[in-house]
């Protein structure tokens, strides 16, 4: 294996316990149901996370009103966003790019749910 690949050990344990969700749930439920589930298992194979991170925007150095809302951080660099959608769309890969980008984290890992297999896509800033 690459050494080189970022996180690969984390984001082997974060995707499988995803996957194990998927093998119990399958498709059909709703994102917050996906994200219960994949605390659950967070909790169970000891990975650090915390849920819904909320995440300012800048304009410039400018504090916005406005943020994003992560679904998790794990590992303290991170960013995982769940869908229950059944593909994802080229919008969801850029939603988690700007989440990225207004935490500073190199990695983020984007989950579907909605379709007939569990599909998953790291993005790297």
């Amino acid at each position: 294996m690459d050494d080189k690949i970022v996180m690969r050990d984390e984001s082997y344990k974060v995707v499988g316990a995803a996957m194990k969700v998927y093998n119990l749930l399958g498709c059909g439920f709703l994102e917050a149901v996906y994200q219960e589930a994949l605390e659950t298992f967070f909790k169970e194979e000891g990975i650090p996370y915390q849920r819904e991170v909320k995440l300012n925007i800048y304009l410039g150095d400018r504090l916005m009103s406005k943020y994003y809302i992560a679904d998790f951080i794990c590992y303290d660099d991170m960013v995982i966003e769940v869908k229950a959608t059944e593909y994802l769309t080229q919008q969801h890969g850029k939603q988690l790019l700007n989440y990225l980008k207004a935490t500073h984290k190199k990695l983020g890992i984007l989950m579907c749910f909605g379709g007939d297999q569990f599909v998953f896509k790291r993005i790297l800033l």
